[in-house]
């Protein structure tokens, strides 16, 4: 059983064992470790939460409508403060900003743990999605700043990939465990000692970067891209129950769009804008986030997909739905040991990208064809290593591009550049993909199809979307994104 006890004793084991090896290590690799603990803490509670919500809504007595804004609270508070967050770490200090960002997620958790009613809960939820959000934002800036060495920052960010690719399913184990050990509340109490370590930690081990207080924050702008977000996003994730042309929808669209106009506007009229032009203006950084943005949606999908095929059509618990996920991730672990870096120096970040995207097509393909009965091995086990082996290969040499041309001091606003297009469109696609999955359900059982046989044809439908998704990003990618730099070996050969 889980004690407090156990608690403080992961807290001494987390802090002992970094402390020892600070001295034998580089201290760029101490602290990447740190900042991807906060990384794996806050990927690990997207889907754990899931595990957890039919506990959640007997216990608090939530109806199935209410029941969503627990995830739907983190989502909107996580999207919708990326940019802000990005752009605080460059003026105020990066190690400020993530070390703030873990204690408000860590906080936040604890009210998460106690909440015993719904208005706490979501709440609570909403302060974890702000928290996230200014943890994950200075993450991807420390790192783009520490390892300015394309070969060292290619296997810093295969250690990041793994870290928020893995997370999800490794979220799915860690919640149906403690959900069979304990109780709902040990999702969210997990997280103290994680956090409580990383502040200590990062306090000693990650190096202060950005402008340390000299900077201006623009408040206007702030409010005006964070509500701008904030209600696009809502939007989004509201649609599939109101409609995605209904007045709704389309006002709270109408009203992100007016207020992003506003925002643009104001930041030509002043002197130290939230997004300069200067960093709009890098073409890579544009180019590779479309690009980001577009292959997420289908290798988000395949993971929302994939754990409702496992779960609904394949009948499997929560738990050994984690497990059906494994290959997934270690695929992506074992890229992380530096394999997609020795690929990328070899034949360049383009190459990579497009054969990891080739691979994740293959997967979500072959997910299309699996009936609900087929053996896992090999179809489905093939399609998980074949998704693994595309995350591992595609998103390293993406943020490696996106990320190669970006000055130190605007390292921030591009990493909440970056995060919130990949995090919108993979919003919109899942809400798109689930929509018409849905509807493919709901005719195939109108049709005179069997439940079974109907929930399978929409899932099947919306893997097929979500591989014409990840094709047409290839397309993109093929025709607008140039090598950041020359392959190893071919400057060996020069």
């Amino acid at each position: 059983m889980v004690t407090t006890t156990t608690i403080v004793l992961e807290i001494k084991i987390i802090t002992v064992t970094v402390t020892i090896h600070m001295t034998s290590i580089d201290r760029r690799y101490a602290a990447l470790a740190v900042v991807l603990l906060a990384q794996l803490m806050v990927i690990l509670d997207t889907t754990v939460v899931n595990v957890a919500l039919g506990d959640i809504g007997r216990d608090l007595h939530f109806s199935p409508a209410d029941l969503t804004w627990v995830i739907n609270a983190y989502l909107i508070a996580y999207g919708s403060f990326l940019l802000v967050a990005g752009r605080l770490g460059d003026l105020f200090g990066r190690r400020r900003v993530f070390l703030a960002g873990v204690l408000l997620f860590t906080a936040a958790s604890a009210a998460c743990a106690a909440a015993d009613g719904q208005v706490v809960l979501v709440a609570a939820r909403f302060l974890q999605g702000v928290g996230g959000a200014l943890a994950s934002a200075a993450i991807l800036a420390l790192i783009t700043v520490e390892f300015p060495d394309p070969d060292e920052r290619a296997r810093a960010m295969s250690a990041y990939i793994f870290v928020s690719v893995g997370g999800g399913s490794l979220g799915l184990l860690a919640g149906g465990a403690l959900i069979d050990a304990a109780s709902w509340h040990w999702i969210f109490l997990i997280n103290l000692p994680i956090g409580i370590a990383t502040v200590g930690l990062g306090a000693r081990v990650v190096a202060e970067t950005g402008q340390r207080g000299e900077g201006t924050m623009d408040l206007l702008g702030a409010a005006l891209v964070t509500v701008a977000t904030m209600l696009g996003v809502y939007a989004i994730v509201k649609a599939p129950d109101h409609g995605w042309l209904s007045g709704s929808t389309l006002g709270l669209a109408a009203a992100s769009i007016a207020l992003l106009v506003a925002f643009a506007v104001w930041e030509r009229r002043i002197e130290h804008p939230i997004l300069p032009g200067r960093v709009l203006a890098i073409g890579s950084l544009m180019r590779a986030s479309a690009v980001r943005a577009a292959l997420g949606v289908g290798l988000y999908a395949s993971f929302f997909l994939g754990a409702l095929y496992f779960e609904r059509a394949r009948g499997l618990g929560p738990l050994t739905t984690g497990v059906a996920f494994l290959p997934q991730t270690l695929t992506v672990a074992a890229l992380s040991l530096g394999t997609t870096a020795k690929v990328v120096a070899r034949f360049g970040p383009r190459a990579t990208l497009l054969a990891g995207m080739a691979a994740t097509f293959g997967g979500l393909v072959l997910l299309a064809l699996a009936s609900a009965d087929v053996a896992y091995a090999p179809l489905v086990l093939a399609a998980m290593v074949l998704i693994g082996l595309g995350a591992g290969l595609s998103f390293v040499p993406i943020l490696t591009m996106a990320l190669a041309d970006v000055p130190p001091a605007d390292a921030g606003v591009a990493s909440g550049i970056v995060n919130v297009t990949m995090y919108i469109a993979s919003a919109t696609g899942l809400a798109v993909v689930g929509a018409v999955a849905d509807e493919r359900t709901g005719a195939l059982r109108r049709s005179g199809h069997s439940a079974a046989d109907a929930l399978l044809g929409g899932y099947h439908l919306g893997f097929a979307l979500a591989a014409g998704g990840v094709a047409v990003a290839a397309g993109v990618a093929a025709l607008v994104l140039r090598p950041a730099r020359e392959p190893a070996a071919a400057r060996a050969e020069a």
